[in-house]
């Protein structure tokens, strides 16, 4: 969705007797550029963005700015990326914004309570997830990786714990069969970014009320590491299927395969369920079907080692892959 599209409708769920607020907007990744355009076209006033510093990327190692950075700029906000927030020159620095609110959105940096204490109305966290379940770095791809049928996005009044503050509003969102991580995170964006403007409008009115989470449902989505990527052939063709869409587009679910020179690493970045039988990470037939403990998956698109991702049939015409070949 374009920037004027995201403005358009963030415009149309504002009621017209809100009042604008001074809003501190914090975040990073493509995720948190749909909230911050969304609160600039709802007609707020953001004193200032805050995001994480510019990263060495690239074969230079130059400074790369953050998406959000990058937004901000280009709306001509003013951009804040200090390395911590616990110093009292960064507490003063918060301080002389006179916030009503901080909208908080991943920005991979942890407040402390004198930054949470600071906006006058509140420090608003947007959380991809149906909090309690799913607290933490991966909400949604711990949520497809589970095979949860369902997911959300959450507006959540910020506390000291990890996302356990109280919630304001939440939207329910349905988790396709076949839907990835990186399709579910866009979708999620956009609906985050529409559902924040509502709750700043609700909480300019007073008219925003929070809910104390559950105790009952906990579940924390810990950041996804090597040992989370490798398929386990071994599992059901659902299991490996959620894992594989899960990771997708990054940061991958892999397996190993001997192309003739030991093996190598093998990204699976798209698959499907289909009916078949045979031994666990074997090939069952030329068009790239692996058996698992329970059915099959057929792999619909690969990554190699060093190459881009790829349609199988391509892979194929290239390097024919056939039985007994199996994938380890």
């Amino acid at each position: 969705m374009s920037p004027k599209n995201l403005r358009e409708c963030a415009q149309t769920n504002v009621p017209t007797d809100a009042k604008p607020l001074q809003v501190i907007v914090m975040g990073t990744p493509d995720f948190a550029v749909h909230t911050l355009q969304a609160v600039a076209g709802a007609g707020h006033d953001i004193v200032a963005v805050y995001s994480r510093a510019p990263a060495p990327a690239g074969r230079g190692m130059a400074l790369r700015l953050s998406p959000v950075h990058k937004t901000a700029e280009a709306l001509g906000l003013t951009v804040l990326t200090p390395k911590t927030l616990r110093t009292a020159e960064e507490a003063e620095r918060f301080a002389a914004f006179r916030a009503d609110v901080a909208v908080v959105v991943a920005y991979g940096m942890i407040l402390p309570k004198t930054i949470l204490d600071m906006p006058r109305l509140a420090c608003l966290n947007l959380h991809a997830s149906l909090l309690p379940r799913w607290r933490g770095a991966a909400p949604i791809q711990r949520a497809i990786m589970s095979g949860d049928r369902e997911t959300g996005i959450a507006v959540m009044k910020m506390a000291e714990g990890l996302d356990t503050g109280p919630v304001g509003m939440v939207e329910h969102v349905a988790i396709g069969p076949d839907i990835t991580a990186g399709e579910l995170h866009d979708e999620l964006a956009v609906r985050g970014a529409q559902l924040m403007v509502k709750a700043l409008a609700a909480l300019a009115q007073d008219k925003l009320i929070f809910t104390e989470q559950s105790g009952d449902g906990v579940l924390y989505a810990k950041k996804i590491g090597n040992e989370d990527s490798r398929i386990d052939w071994s599992q059901s063709n659902r299991q490996v299927h959620d894992l594989i869409r899960g990771l997708s587009p990054f940061p991958g679910a892999y397996a190993m395969f001997d192309f003739g020179k030991g093996p190598e690493r093998v990204k699976m970045v798209q698959s499907v369920c289909v009916d078949g039988a045979g031994e666990a990470g074997a090939l069952l037939d030329a068009q790239l079907t692996v058996g698992c403990g329970q059915g099959a998956v057929r792999i619909l698109t690969l990554q190699r080692a060093g190459s881009k991702p790829m349609p199988a049939a391509d892979f194929l015409r290239g390097m024919p892959l056939v039985p007994p070949q199996r994938f380890l």
